[in-house]
C-alpha cells in the first residue's frame, strides 16, 4: 500500500489506522491504485480508519469511495441524502441530545450493504463520537440460551410509517404511489397494512444472527437496540402509546414468531455492547470504513456542529426458503 503509514489508535486492533504520508495526493487516484489492498486489509480487520488525506467535502470523499467501489447504493430510504450527490447521505437526522444505538445497517431489510463508509466533514466540540462493536465478539459473550433464542426464532420487524414522524412511506420507498408501495413490499416479502390518515404498516422477518459471507464466522447483526421500544426515553415512549397505542408506534422489534423480547434478554444485549464498544476522537477528513456484517455502529450525544457524511455499496440478498 503505497504512501501511507499503517498502526492502531487502540488496544483492540479496531479500526486498523490508514495515515496518509502525503496529504495532498489525489484521493481518487490513490484509492483506485490501492484498491486491492484496502479490501484485504477490511477483510482482515473489518474497520478501516483513513487519516491524514485531503478530504475537505462531501464531492472529495465520494471521489474516494467510488475510487474504492463503483456502484454504490443511491436509493437507502432511511437517511438524506447530502447536497449536491446522488450515493451520499447525511448521517440520520436525530436530536442532539440523544444516543443512536448501536445497528448494522440495514439488518432489518431483505438486502443490506456489506460495506459502509462514514465521513467527518466537521467534527462536533463535544461528544459526538460513532463507537463501533464487534459483533462476533457480542455473539461470543452472549448465554447459550440467549443464542439459541435468537438463532431460533429471528426476529420480525414492524414499521409504522406516518407523517412528520420518523420517516414517512413516500420517503422510504421513493414514490408517492401506493401500487408502487405494494408491489415493492410484495417483492420483498414484507407484509403490510394500510391504516387512516394515510398511515402505512409493514412487517418483516430477518435473521439476528448471520454467518459472514466470506469467513462463515457468527455475528449477531440486527437493529435490536434501534427498534424496540424500551430504549425510548420513557417520557417519550409513554407518549407515543397514549398517542398511537403499542401496537402502532413508529418502530418495534419481536421475535420472529410474534413474542416479545425479555427485558433479561434485552439487558443481556445492552452488557455485550457495551462491553465491546470502541470509541475514538473524530478529526476532520476522516474516512471510517467498516465491514457491516461484522461491525454495528452507533452515535454518542453531541454538542455544537457536527457533519457526518455516509455511503454504502456491496449490496447482500438475504434469501431464504
Amino acid at each position: 500500500m503505497h504512501m501511507v503509514n499503517l498502526g492502531f489508535i487502540n488496544e483492540s486492533k479496531l479500526p486498523i489506522q490508514v495515515e496518509a504520508i502525503d496529504s495532498k495526493q489525489d484521493v481518487t487516484s490513490w484509492a483506485k491504485e490501492n484498491k486491492q489492498e484496502v479490501l484485504t486489509l477490511l477483510d482482515e480487520h473489518a474497520g478501516i480508519l483513513f487519516r491524514g488525506f485531503d478530504i475537505p467535502d462531501v464531492p472529495a470523499f465520494e471521489g474516494f469511495v467510488q475510487g474504492l467501489f463503483e456502484n454504490l447504493k443511491g436509493d437507502y430510504g432511511d437517511l438524506p441524502k447530502a447536497d449536491g450527490s446522488k450515493k451520499i447521505y447525511k448521517s440520520t437526522p436525530y436530536p442532539d441530545n440523544m444516543k443512536i444505538l448501536f445497528h448494522n445497517e440495514s439488518s432489518h431489510l431483505n438486502i443490506w450493504p456489506q460495506k459502509q463508509w462514514f465521513f467527518c466533514e466537521h467534527p462536533s466540540k463535544v461528544g459526538g463520537h460513532t463507537p463501533i462493536v464487534d459483533c462476533r465478539k457480542v455473539y461470543e459473550d452472549l448465554s447459550p440460551m440467549v443464542k439459541g433464542m435468537f438463532k431460533e426464532k429471528g426476529l420480525k420487524y414492524i414499521r409504522t410509517f406516518r407523517k412528520r414522524l420518523d420517516v414517512h412511506w413516500s420517503d422510504f420507498y421513493k414514490t408517492d404511489c401506493k401500487a408502487e408501495v405494494e408491489k415493492i413490499c410484495n417483492n420483498s416479502g414484507t407484509q403490510f397494512e394500510w391504516f387512516a390518515n394515510d398511515v402505512l404498516q409493514t412487517s418483516n422477518l430477518a435473521p439476528a444472527i448471520v454467518n459472514h459471507p466470506k469467513t462463515n464466522e457468527l455475528s449477531f447483526f440486527n437493529q435490536v437496540q434501534l427498534h424496540h421500544p424500551s430504549y425510548l426515553d420513557p417520557s417519550v415512549r409513554e407518549m407515543l402509546v397514549e398517542m398511537y397505542g403499542e401496537n402502532k408506534l413508529p418502530r418495534n422489534v419481536l421475535f420472529g414468531d410474534g413474542t416479545k423480547i425479555p427485558d433479561e434478554v434485552l439487558e443481556e444485549v445492552n452488557a455485550c455492547y457495551d462491553k465491546h464498544a470502541i470509541r475514538f476522537d473524530w478529526q476532520q477528513g476522516d474516512i471510517l470504513m467498516l465491514d457491516n456484517m461484522l461491525i454495528a455502529h452507533a452515535r454518542d450525544e453531541f454538542e455544537g456542529k457536527r457533519k457526518i457524511g455516509v455511503a454504502m455499496g456491496d449490496m447482500f440478498q438475504n434469501i431464504t426458503d
